[in-house]
This record gives structure tokens, sequence and C-alpha cells, in this order.
């Protein structure tokens, strides 16, 4: 069988088993409605540590250790971690593994890294490179903040479009035997900017990409949406999903019957004033190592189209008034 599909597919033809995962997350994620998929919840958003980014790499230590550890394995049997974050220069992660002492790929797809870590996770584990790999995002609300918006401090009010960056490390333990379910395919993203430069409105600047990465999946493969128990899209929220759905049922699909967002899912945006909902990198990696991977497991999921995504814009950037690409990349898993 080709594994490569069409101009942005790969069908994997032996495709990664995921061994196991673990879902470290904040106080706030904690008390959502996805609390019991998660392995560790902190009460304190510090983590133990004196600053928002030490906070963040603690994190990173732990989810990856958890899952290693829920996979039944040592760190020294993990050929690479592939891993990365929302902070200047990916130093969330970069600090959160050192003390681990295995191979590194630091990793930038902003909120859509965990399906770039799974994708790139996938294809060395396919292609023979490694027997346990390791893919894993994080994010930290308070971080997130201070670089991309605004200091806590200011009490700034947010906007109705805004979203809600998660505290979490999601992490996944990918093998080439193993019982789990498979990454059986993924289509990689290209960038699309539809020249949003609202950084108060992520899910509008992100929803045009999934649309994309989508489109080019239904065509790269040759199948439709209903092939899919669910298509879980990662951090658009509320907003952006809305326009995905118009989007695709403008292209002649409808996907309103099976999608749903992590970022819709991980929190009670009424009761937890979340506003559009969930983003960042741990808000679809938490969500899929916790909630979807334990659906999967219990085969209330068999067939699942994974579509992190994220918006790939910086302080700078912003300050200078450029617009701000979207990306998105598809995973697909299936019990087989």
């Amino acid at each position: 069988m080709e594994k490569q599909c069409g101009g942005q597919s790969i069908r994997f033809t032996n495709p990664p088993v995921i061994l196991a995962g673990a879902a470290v997350v904040g106080p706030k994620e904690g008390e959502g409605p996805l609390a019991k998929y998660f392995d560790r919840i902190s009460t304190d958003i510090l983590f133990g540590q004196d600053s928002w980014e030490k906070a963040e790499s603690e994190m990173v230590c732990q989810g990856i250790e958890l899952a290693v550890q829920n996979a039944g394995l040592t760190m020294d049997q993990i050929r690479y971690i592939l891993a990365g974050d929302l902070l200047n220069q990916g130093t969330g992660t970069t600090f959160g593994v050192r003390g681990l002492g295995r191979p590194f790929f630091g990793l930038f797809g902003a909120c859509s890294t965990m399906g770039e870590a799974m994708s790139l996770g996938a294809i060395l584990v396919d292609g023979g490179y490694g027997d346990y790999v390791v893919s894993a995002a994080s994010s930290h609300f308070c971080g997130a903040e201070k670089t991309f918006r605004f200091p806590l401090e200011l009490g700034t009010q947010r906007a109705p479009t805004s979203s809600w960056t998660v505290t979490g490390d999601g992490a996944v333990v990918l093998a080439k035997e193993g019982y789990g379910p498979r990454i059986t395919a993924v289509t990689t993203g290209k960038i699309v900017d539809m020249g949003i430069k609202d950084v108060n409105n992520m899910g509008a600047a992100m929803a045009p990409a999934a649309a994309d990465v989508m489109l080019a999946h239904f065509r790269d493969l040759g199948i439709k949406p209903d092939y899919y128990d669910q298509i879980v899209t990662g951090d658009l929220g509320h907003v952006g999903s809305s326009l995905l759905v118009q989007l695709m049922q403008g292209e002649g699909y409808d996907i309103s019957a099976n999608h749903t967002d992590c970022g819709i899912e991980i929190y009670d945006a009424e009761k937890q004033n979340t506003l559009a909902g969930g983003s960042g990198c741990g808000c679809s990696a938490v969500t899929f190592a916790g909630y979807l991977l334990y659906r999967l497991r219990k085969k209330e999921i068999n067939r699942l189209l994974f579509i992190p995504t994220g918006a790939l814009h910086s302080v700078v950037t912003s300050q200078q008034g450029e617009t701000i690409p979207g990306m998105a990349h598809a995973v697909v898993v299936e019990n087989l």
C-alpha cells in the first residue's frame, strides 16, 4: 500500500499503537466537565513553583513521566520525546524535559502542536525509527496571558469572542506494537491566513485552517465525514466551531452531526465564565490524552478524526499589525 496519499496525507502501513496517555491539569480544568478523565489535577496553579513558566515546566515533566508510567515503561525505553508549548522559544517544554535524559524534538505549531507531535511521532514509529515515542503539548493560562495579551494584574475585561487558555499538559506514548487504538493516517495542514488580526478571536483565525486540512483529508483519502464516529477539532471554541461548520457546509460537507471541539468540551462556558471556550496547546492535548483516549479504549468511539488547531502569531507580529496565520493537523485514530 502506498503511504503517500494525495497532496497532504499519509496512510500508515504499520499503524502505531497509542499505548497510554496522561493528562495533568490545573484547578480550573479540574472544576470542568472532563475532570474525572484527567490523571492529575493540581489545586495549585503554580504547581509548587515560584513562577508561571516554572509551573508549566513542572506540568510537562509530570505529564510525560506519568504517560510513560501508564504505558508500563521506563524512561530509558523512550526513543524520542516530541513536544512543544506557547512560551518564547519553547522554554516551558525545554526546561520540563531537560532532566528526563531522552532525545528531544522541540516543536511549535501553536495550539496545533499536539497534532504535529502525534503526526511526527507516528511517522517515526511507522518508519521503524523508534519503538516507543512520546508526543506531548502544554500551555498555562497565566503564562499565555502575560505573553500574548495582558498581565493578569491589569484585570482587563475579556471580549466575548476570547478563549481561555487551558492550564495542562497532555502526553501519549506511541508504540510499534501493543494494545490500544492506532493512528492509521495523518493529514498535514498548510498555513491559511484569512486576514484576521484580533488576538481576542482565535476561533475565527483558526477555523479556515481546520476547514482546509479537513477538505484535503477527505479528498486525499476518498472518504466522507460520516466515516467517523466523531470529528474533534482542537481549540476553536464556540465561535470558531460555528464558523467551521458553515465553511464546510459551503464546500458541500455537513459535519454538524458528529463534530465537536476540545475547547467546547473542556469547560462549562456559563458556569466557569470561559466565554468562547478553551484554547492553548494543552487544550487538545489533555482532552485527547484524558477524555478521548478513554472513550476510544472503551470502544465508545472507534473512528476519530482529531484536528488540533493553532494560531501562528507572536507578540511582535501582533504589535506590528500583522495578520494571524492559522494551522491545523488531522490525525486519524481507530480501533482496528
